[in-house]
């Protein structure tokens, strides 16, 4: 199943939502640039992906200047409440936070201050104009797709426990459907409030006043002063050499140091002599997957709380001790078991006609997030804080004003100092495996973007809450695959032969002609445009 695959010159979008990129295209017709056009197409996808994405969450942007050749990018994550402590939770009689509901919802989103700092650096055109195409899509509604159709069902039991979700995907007693016209009344009032007086809305004043009264009545953590000393910043990004490329990661509080370690061992193998549809190409992911998680498992956290050894991680050097510990058991599956990790998220990429490069990432955590919405706001709250431990001794350990451990990681590849390729994925612990893919799918094997996102694709790990440490591969391979990495020690679980559980990717490469290819994952409802 592979897409059309646009290639054209002057500019080039993909985003997880055909609406998202048609907004995308005309902010760049009327004159915005690529950081103007990522923004809309973030407040879009708030609209139109409601179950991935939304004001109630967080985001990452990466980003390449054209003007100064620059590289950049944004934490746009929120910290913890000031109350939000393990005492709390265990005085409640809870060994865990919860998953779901108010006391998972105890970070500050992140996502409308990364828009307000990304535009004041770097937009072009006035702020009113970048959430207008959103702000209509929330007042006067748009078309289910088949993917929030999809989450919808599978989520009904939170939507019927909200009062608030209750009222906007449900009509006497039944969910609405494909097609069916959604319309967000209160979500289109927060985005006017927002267009017309700034981020200061939300973080200090009218919004954020309403949002705070809502979530104190119901028993929630975060309070005024929370959201007032809230800002997400500018960082230094993380990078490592491939085969003469440069790939782009964002720092810790993000898993991105894993795709750079991951690439990092796979330089000590010809990966293009492996054959791609081989169970040894599916092995050998595997166990540098593992090895990476089990640094990330140790050290991921705020990097503000505790030091994280990146330059340790990151040498040439420890990537081929891990790659000689692979080595000596070359037919062997390891054994190594992360926790539990979201998966809902929102991934899109912009180029434009000066070659600004923008590779930005958003998500509520899991499916509809907290599934709690602050009374007459429509915004739906992040449930990032439930990936918090209650032990102190985790790295991730819940502290009062802490960034999570982060799976978002927006990512861009650069040769000879110009951006080649912006990629990133859906998918919790599934998005360093998709990135790996489609990494090795266009720089080793020479497939072009969209026939990497379009390969079989494989997910290892406990992203969607099992117990055990499977891994699950797309039914589109030879059996003897499956029965070849069994023997090898692998608990091998087939899934459908394009499985929305391995996430939804999109991704454009410039050749050196300047030409763009554009790609969106046909596992979604994405689309790529370009002229």
């Amino acid at each position: 199943m592979l897409n059309i695959m646009p290639r054209a010159e002057r500019a080039m979008i993909a985003t997880p939502h055909y609406l998202a990129s048609s907004v995308g295209s005309a902010i760049l017709q009327q004159g915005g640039n690529a950081f103007d056009a990522a923004i809309a197409i973030s407040a879009t996808l708030g609209v139109v992906y409601p179950h991935m994405t939304g004001l109630g969450g967080d985001a990452f942007f990466l980003m390449h200047d054209a003007a100064t050749g620059a590289y950049s990018g944004f934490n746009g994550s929120g910290k913890s409440a000031a109350k939000a402590t393990p005492d709390f939770y265990k005085e409640q009689g809870m060994e865990k936070i919860p998953q779901r509901g108010i006391l998972s919802a105890i970070t500050v989103p992140g996502m409308v201050d990364a828009w307000w700092q990304v535009w004041e650096k770097h937009g072009k055109l006035p702020w009113a104009e970048l959430l207008e195409p959103a702000i209509a899509y929330a007042e006067k509604g748009f078309p289910i797709s088949r993917n929030l159709l999809y989450w919808m069902r599978k989520d009904e039991p939170f939507i019927r426990a909200s009062a608030q979700l209750r009222a906007l995907y449900m009509r006497d007693g039944e969910l609405l459907k494909e097609g069916d016209r959604l319309i967000q009344a209160d979500m289109g009032r927060t985005l006017r409030l927002i267009q017309q007086e700034g981020r200061d809305v939300f973080y200090s004043g009218e919004l954020m006043q309403t949002m705070i009264n809502s979530m104190k009545q119901d028993g929630g953590l975060l309070e005024e002063e929370d959201f007032r000393s809230f800002a997400g910043e500018w960082v230094e990004l993380l990078s490592t050499t491939y085969r003469g490329y440069e790939i782009y990661q964002m720092p810790p509080n993000s898993q991105g140091f894993t795709a750079l370690m991951m690439m990092n061992m796979l330089e000590h193998v010809d990966v293009a002599a492996v054959p791609r549809a081989s169970a040894n190409f599916y092995h050998l992911m595997s166990e540098v997957i593992k090895k990476a998680f089990k640094d990330r498992d140790l050290y991921l956290t705020d990097p503000h709380f505790r030091e994280i050894p990146l330059e340790r991680l990151l040498s040439k050097s420890y990537a081929q001790e891990l790659w000689h510990d692979i080595q000596a058991k070359p037919f062997q599956a390891s054994e190594h078991l992360s926790p539990a990790i979201g998966q809902d998220t929102a991934y899109a990429a912009v180029v434009d006609e000066e070659g600004n490069s923008v590779s930005f990432i958003q998500s509520l955590y899991f499916d509809f997030g907290a599934a709690y919405v602050p009374e007459d706001t429509g915004i739906i709250m992040q449930n990032r804080g439930s990936f918090f431990s209650l032990d102190p001794n985790c790295a991730n350990a819940l502290e009062p004003g802490k960034r999570s451990f982060h799976t978002l990681m927006p990512a861009m590849v650069s040769k000879a100092g110009k951006p080649y390729m912006l990629f990133g994925t859906q998918g919790g612990e599934g998005q360093p495996q998709t990135q790996l893919s489609i990494l090795t799918g266009v720089l080793d094997y020479g497939l072009s973007i969209q026939e990497a996102i379009s390969l079989p694709r494989w997910v290892y790990g406990r992203t969607w809450g099992e117990d055990g440490d499977a891994l699950k591969l797309e039914h589109r391979l030879d059996p003897e695959v499956y029965t070849r990495l069994r023997q090898w020690g692998h608990r091998v679980e087939p899934v459908k032969s394009w499985d929305g559980i391995m996430g939804q990717a999109q991704g454009i490469v410039i050749d050196e002609q300047g030409f763009k290819s554009g790609a969106a994952d046909p596992r979604g409802d994405g689309l790529a445009i370009g002229w």
